[in-house]
Order: structure tokens, then C-alpha cells, then sequence
């Protein structure tokens, strides 16, 4: 009996390695490897520095009870506002859980066709869709596991269905993955109520048979954790994203976390990229966003933040203009606050990429439309100054520049949102002309006091200043210490306005 119980442990301890040997295979062919050093080889794609400004889709099931972000975790939180409203509307999650939520997801109003029409008109250049949140259920066609958007639900291939709507429409497609995570937060889904009537009887994520969407119970120690320490289960994550990859060839991958996994993160970025490379026929258009400062390797993602200078390596904000998921009566951006956000991420080498909040339904509310659409309007007047623009010698001046009225965010950088005043300047470059964009509307005259004659920055004397999407003349003048620009009679109705700078040739 012994030597049977040691043959079957060899057994499996080699198929374990032939997997982990396969796992690691799929990053040799090409030119990357899973290694810091070979990574460092990666060079941004032209796209991805031109385009500045995406949408993202932060959408799924999570969306159906209309109350935000976490509800698939907070409604297993006895005593939470979300587990409060669960149990008034639905029940105790020992007989109504998470796994009934899903189906009740019916996308019955979502058109990605229409709504992509809208994002390009807004001025996006790339979208993102969701491809999983924490919450396990897969919204592509998925052979791993039956919780999917295909099987369940709206019965659709959402990621398949937006990267053909972006496609459509010209844009660059990418995939948003929060799996790593997952792991350790689904577990309160195997716990119960410490009071009341269900007090000791298990959630319906404690019963096995449900394992492939909440996750087996995990090791107390691992729970302290964002992403999981089980070898195991870094391994399926890797399963997991590699077939989000192989499925759909992405030209763009968010990960809700830093690198995952050590090497095995690094393979599943290495095998990216070889295989971008494979479909570009020898040219690398991919581009990797984990929340992790990249040494050149991929390109940072600061969540709900900016950061606070210029970065020699692009990078990316990702935030919403709302709560990540609907949420009823939630307080959305202007798209005045949007600009402000967008143009001093552009000053700083960075990307804007932010999530559009949909109903469960699918479709926008019409404040959210008239937001996005307002958006569309600004990048219209002021693109010429944002896209494919590159940062200047410093990437602005003002009240907001200075340290001690910065306000740092949640997940690192500064907040997202703040109060700019007019004396907020952000630059960016293009050939040789300069943008200059105020950040609120002047009472008066505007300064923009690295322009002036005897700047430190500037070789060349200034020959012309015009407004961005206007045929109106300025009055202007270059003192010494600073450009001066005359408010004009009719100045624009943003708070965000762009001038454009020309030098004179000598």
C-alpha cells in the first residue's frame, strides 16, 4: 500500500512539473524571456504614446442590485450597507448568493456598436473592456470554467462582442483581468452570519460544488494578503489570463494589482508580448498596465491618481467618472474635471483611462451621455495640443505644482480630482510648437511665467500665440518675466483652455 501511495505522489508530482514546464514554455518562443533583464527590452508602441485618452467598460454582474463597487464581497460583510440591502431585497446569502446574482445580469439595452460610436466622438483612442473582476465570472468565451458571460447571464461574448465594435471604429483594444486578487477576496463568501437567524449556517460559496467560482477555502495566513501566496493558485491565474490572451490578442492588458507572481507573472508578460509580436508579424504593439512603477518593462497604472512629475517612461491613470460599478443616485465628473484630469496626465507622459459607468442594463444614463458627449466637444477644439503630443522641459506651474498643496491619493501619486486655478498651467510639445493649457477660467490677463523672455527654458523668442479651436487674434505679449495673453472678450466656456505657441525660427 505504501509503495502504491509513493508511486501515485511521483506520478503527480511529475504531471505538476510537465504543467509548470508548459506554463513557463509559452514565454521561450520569441524574443522575451520571464526575466527582469529581458523584459527591460521592451520599447512603447507609437499607439500607445499617441493615443493619451481611452474608455474603459468596468461592467458585469456586480452592476445588477445598483449599489457600486464590491458588492459581490461586501454582500457576504454581515452588518455592510451592501449586505444590509442584499438581505432586504434578495435574502440571506446562505440561500441567495453571489451565484444568483448572475443570471439576473441580462444586458438586455447594452449596444457596443452605439456606444463605441459615442467613445471615438468623445475622442478615445483606445477602449477597455472588462474581462473579469474579482468576482470570478469570466465575460469571454471561456472553456476553463461554466461562470462566463457565453453560458450565463446575457448569453454574449462581451469582450469579443466591444474589441469588434472597437475595431469598427478604428480604436485600439484592450482587456482588463482583476483575477489575481481573487483568491483571497472572495473568501468571505464561505463564511456565515455571526448574529441573527442564519447565525452559523454557511454562505453558499462554503458548498465544494461551487469551488470554480468562489474559490476553495484559503489558509488564514494567505487571507492577510492583496494576491494569493498558493502556488496553486497562481498557477490557474496564469491558466486564466493566458486564455483571455490566446482568445482575443489584445493590444492592451490591465492588471488590478502589481505583477503578479513574481515569475510567473513575468511569464504570462514575456509570453504577451512574444505573442504580439507573432500577430504584428515582427512588430510589438502590446501593452502591459499592472500598478508598478516599470523600469521600462511596461507601462505604470495609477489608480484614482496621477503622479507628480514627469515620467521617462509612459504611463497610465485608470479612474471612473463615477463609482467603478452603477450605483444609484453616485455623483459623476464634469467633463470640465475630466479635461483637467486628462491634460495634466499629458503633461506628465501619461495616458487617461477612464471607466464610463453603465447600467446593469447596459446602456448610459443621459447625464452620463451628456457628460461623455461634452467630452467629445473639448477634445475637438483642444486635440491638437493633446494627442501625440510628448511632455515639455516641465510639465507646468502654479498653485498646484507646488508640494504643499498636494494631496496624495489612495493607491500612490496625487489625487485625481482637485481645485486648479487659473494660474495653473500645464505644458505639452509637438515639432516645434508649445501648448500651453490654463487650468480654470482667469479673472484677467494670463501669465504663464515660463515663457517669459529670460526663461531658463526657452532659446527662442515667441512669434505667435493662438487659441485652440479658434480663428480669434490675441493680444499678447512677451515681457521678461512672463507671457502675458489678454483675456479675450469671448473666451471659451471651459474651464480647461489650450493656447498654441510658436517660436520664431531664429
Amino acid at each position: 500500500m505504501k509503495r502504491t501511495l509513493v508511486v501515485i505522489i511521483t506520478v503527480l508530482s511529475m504531471l505538476a512539473n510537465v504543467r509548470a514546464q508548459q506554463n513557463t514554455a509559452k514565454a521561450e518562443p520569441g524574443k522575451f524571456k520571464p526575466t527582469d533583464e529581458s523584459l527591460k527590452q521592451y520599447k512603447y508602441p507609437d499607439w500607445f504614446r499617441d493615443a493619451k485618452f481611452g474608455i474603459w467598460s468596468h461592467w458585469g454582474p456586480q452592476a445588477v442590485p445598483r449599489q457600486g463597487d464590491w458588492y459581490a464581497k461586501n454582500m457576504y460583510m454581515q452588518g455592510s450597507g451592501q449586505n444590509k440591502y442584499h438581505v432586504a431585497h434578495y435574502g440571506s446569502p446562505t440561500k441567495f448568493g453571489y451565484k444568483d446574482i448572475i443570471p439576473l445580469w441580462k444586458a438586455e439595452k447594452w449596444n457596443p456598436d452605439q456606444l463605441m460610436a459615442l467613445y471615438k466622438q468623445a475622442g478615445a483612442k483606445y477602449f477597455v473592456s472588462m474581462g473579469s473582476h474579482h468576482d470570478m465570472f469570466f465575460l469571454w468565451n471561456s472553456k476553463i470554467h461554466k461562470w462566463n458571460s457565453v453560458n450565463m447571464g446575457p448569453h454574449k461574448d462581451v469582450v469579443g462582442l466591444w474589441q469588434k465594435a472597437a475595431k469598427k471604429e478604428g480604436l485600439r483594444f484592450g482587456v482588463s483581468e482583476h483575477l489575481a486578487a481573487s483568491f483571497n477576496w472572495f473568501q468571505p463568501s464561505h463564511g456565515s452570519d455571526k448574529t441573527g437567524e442564519f447565525a452559523g449556517i454557511p454562505y453558499d460559496g462554503h458548498d465544494p460544488k461551487y469551488a470554480d467560482l468562489y474559490h476553495l477555502p484559503a489558509d488564514s495566513a494567505d487571507m492577510k494578503e492583496w494576491i494569493t501566496n498558493n502556488p496553486g493558485w497562481q498557477k490557474k491565474w496564469l491558466e486564466n489570463v493566458t486564455e483571455l490572451i490566446d482568445n482575443y490578442h489584445p493590444d492592451l492588458l490591465y492588471s488590478d494589482s502589481k505583477l503578479p507572481f513574481e515569475n510567473i507573472g513575468r511569464t504570462m508578460v514575456a509570453h504577451f508580448y512574444n505573442q504580439d509580436i507573432a500577430k504584428n508579424k515582427g512588430k510589438l504593439e502590446a501593452v502591459y498596465t499592472p500598478k508598478e512603477p516599470s523600469e521600462g518593462k511596461w507601462a505604470q497604472d495609477v489608480e484614482r491618481g496621477v503622479l507628480d512629475s514627469i515620467s521617462p517612461f509612459p504611463w497610465q491613470t485608470d479612474t471612473s467618472i463615477g463609482d467603478w460599478y452603477y450605483r444609484t443616485g453616485q455623483k459623476y465628473k464634469s467633463a470640465d474635471e475630466i479635461a483637467q484630469l486628462l491634460v495634466d496626465i499629458v503633461s506628465k507622459n501619461g495616458n487617461l483611462l477612464i471607466n464610463v459607468v453603465q447600467t446593469p442594463e447596459g446602456d448610459l444614463e443621459p447625464d452620463v451621455i451628456k457628460i461623455v458627449t461634452q467630452i467629445g466637444e473639448w477634445t475637438k477644439l483642444n486635440g491638437e495640443g493633446v494627442y501625440a503630443t510628448r511632455p515639455w522641459k516641465v510639465y507646468g506651474e502654479g498653485p498646484s505644482t507646488i508640494k504643499s498643496n498636494q494631496t496624495k491619493g489612495r493607491f500612490g501619486g496625487l489625487t485625481d480630482t482637485r481645485k486648479y486655478q487659473a494660474a495653473d498651467i500645464r505644458y505639452t510639445t509637438k515639432g516645434n510648437d508649445l501648448f500651453a493649457f490654463c487650468l480654470n477660467v482667469p479673472d484677467g490677463d494670463i501669465e504663464m511665467q515660463l515663457l517669459g523672455r529670460k526663461s531658463k527654458y526657452l532659446t527662442k523668442s515667441i512669434s505667435a500665440v493662438s487659441l485652440l479651436g479658434s480663428k480669434q487674434k490675441l493680444n499678447w505679449e512677451q515681457r521678461d518675466g512672463a507671457l502675458v495673453i489678454k483675456k479675450p472678450a469671448n473666451y471659451p466656456v471651459w474651464q480647461v483652455t489650450g493656447f498654441k505657441i510658436a517660436f520664431k525660427s531664429k
